[in-house]
């Protein structure tokens, strides 16, 4: 193998966890392990909250992560947030509730939990969770905003806002669940990484990146080899340079161990 990354970037549900799961397989935390056994940086990149990716880097040497779609940036080794970009949600939460009736919606507080306008389901949120009224949320700068829409399907959800124009935020939906996530503006995975890139000296195309949902398109697109899983939506299979196997299969371990053997 002529190429080897220096730098892995891992998106988490879909990627290393079944989504919504925190349990990695025992064939993903080896190729894990092994990436830093060779001296490259493991970056976990992930749309989930700090406090939802503490129970992922408890399990495998990550040398940095990139919470709330890298907004928030955290360092496991030193548990120091270098960098936290937030955005005032109160627009974006009257337009999509207008849009979307039934939506509910919850602004992070990092490290700590959300504030909460609606009741989303159990397991969606982690942390401590308070309710709030509208005025309390839309006076929160955040640096991540997600919304449910309950009884609905994401389809529907994907449907409904094929339109929607949002100032002001970059946002995504989900494919596996009628889940939009918004983040301030110019923040994305991939803007994300090429600033800390830049920080460790490495250049994008000494960098892999795996995920799976279309908040990972702008890091597979900036990575010299992005791959995506192989149940991620055909939008984000076509933004990728090849198709790995899907989570179930281990896919993000297979494509680990040809860069990084045992």
């Amino acid at each position: 193998m002529s190429w080897r990354p220096r730098l892995v970037a891992l998106d988490i549900d879909g990627t290393l966890t079944p989504t919504g799961s925190n349990d990695i397989s025992p064939a993903v935390k080896a190729a894990i392990t092994r990436v830093t056994e060779h001296g490259s940086k493991v970056v976990l990149s992930t749309g989930r909250s700090l406090i939802g990716v503490t129970p992922i880097a408890a399990q495998v040497p990550a040398s940095f992560a990139l919470c709330s779609n890298g907004a928030v940036w955290w360092d496991p080794a030193t548990n120091e947030i270098p960098k936290r970009t937030t955005f005032e949600p109160g627009a974006t939460i009257e337009a999509l509730r207008a849009l979307l009736p039934g939506s509910v919606f919850a602004v992070e507080r990092t490290g700590v939990g959300n504030l909460m306008l609606g009741q989303f389901l159990p397991g969606d949120l982690w942390g401590e969770t308070i309710p709030s009224t509208f005025d309390e949320m839309a006076a929160t700068p955040t640096p991540r905003l997600v919304m449910r829409w309950l009884d609905h399907t994401p389809a529907e959800l994907s449907f409904a806002v094929k339109d929607l124009v949002l100032p002001g935020i970059e946002w995504t939906v989900d494919h596996t669940e009628p889940w939009l996530t918004a983040v301030p503006p110019d923040v994305t995975k991939g803007s994300a990484l090429d600033e800390l890139s830049q920080e460790l000296g490495i250049s994008p195309r000494d960098a892999l990146a795996i995920g799976d949902g279309s908040n990972d398109v702008e890091m597979l697109r900036w990575a010299g080899l992005g791959v995506a899983m192989g149940q991620a939506p055909a939008s984000v299979q076509a933004a990728a340079d090849e198709v790995a196997p899907t989570v179930l299969e281990d896919g993000a371990a297979q494509v680990l161990d040809r860069f990084f053997p045992g």
